[in-house]
């Protein structure tokens, strides 16, 4: 019988996913940080996700995370006014680099990947150029470089999706992320099925204030003038659709083109929120990127 709690215990252990990991909290820098880690037992360079506009951490697509932490050791958390997170927000990538970092090292983290999507990948460009030995390689979905086509109008095409979403009683998700095809609208509401699968627990939404000041960092990040990507050594993988509306896909082009270590993938009918849609590719090529 001695065995049997034992065994309960591996079973329980096994079944911890991100739709039931607990969520946790680290303070650095004034800041109670919410985060969730899952995969912790395969060791190995950290991923650490940084995600997009609007987003908490139940936003964070569970196959891609679960597909991801079969083999990493992710996390991903609340950046400073965000969620459940404290604070307030900033609203600028600089400040939110900054904090991202600040959360990092507080995890004790001395080298990290990044997986960044959408606002998230802007803020992983900019904690690349703050302290580039922090970071080994770096995953871009859905997001553009400073000063890119189309960034600093985020805010229009965002507000005019969600009264789209008002009127037709759908999630601003499913016009901000997905193409408007009958392949699209299917991936788009199989992704926001997905997201409900998480049912206790859940992170707090975003406030309107941290809202508006990330609406804010992502005009002046679209207005700010190019950074020189050619000093990122570092691996990029970088994702989109083939037709973005948010972030342009011109602007993954861009990067790819300027970074001099990078990978380009662009998902056929597909919006913003490709690697959602094509998500069992996106895990297995982000694997297979992280893998050399």
């Amino acid at each position: 019988m001695g065995a049997t709690p034992n065994q309960l215990s591996v079973g329980q252990k096994a079944e911890v996913t991100w739709k039931n990991v607990p969520t946790q909290t680290i303070t650095a820098g004034g800041v109670d940080f919410a985060y969730r880690e899952l995969g912790k037992h395969n060791g190995g360079t950290p991923v650490v996700f940084l995600v997009h506009l609007a987003a908490v951490l139940d936003n964070w697509d569970p196959r891609i995370m679960d597909g991801i932490a079969a083999r990493h050791h992710v996390i991903a958390f609340d950046n400073r006014g965000i969620g459940a997170s404290s604070g307030s927000p900033s609203n600028s990538m600089e400040h939110m680099a900054d904090d991202a970092i600040t959360f990092i090292q507080a995890m004790g983290f001395t080298q990290v990947d990044l997986l960044g999507f959408s606002l998230g990948g802007m803020v992983a460009q900019e904690i690349v150029l703050k302290e580039p030995q922090l970071v080994r390689k770096m995953v871009l979905a859905g997001t553009g470089p400073a000063g890119g086509e189309g960034i600093s109008t985020v805010g229009a095409v965002t507000f005019y999706d969600m009264l789209r979403g008002l009127f037709t009683g759908q999630d601003a998700k499913q016009f901000l992320f997905f193409t408007r095809t009958p392949s699209g609208i299917d991936a788009g509401k199989a992704f926001l099925e997905r997201l409900k699968e998480r049912t206790e627990d859940r992170d707090k939404e975003i406030s309107v204030s941290a809202f508006i000041a990330q609406l804010q960092a992502l005009r002046l990040w679209g207005l700010k003038a190019p950074a020189d990507l050619s000093v990122v050594k570092q691996p990029v993988l970088v994702v989109n659709g083939d037709d973005d509306r948010m972030v342009p896909t011109v602007n993954s082009h861009d990067l790819a083109r300027r970074l001099p270590n990078s990978q380009l993938i662009i998902y056929p009918d597909a919006g913003h929120g490709g690697a959602f849609q094509f998500h069992a590719d996106f895990v297995r090529s982000t694997l297979d990127f992280l893998a050399h």
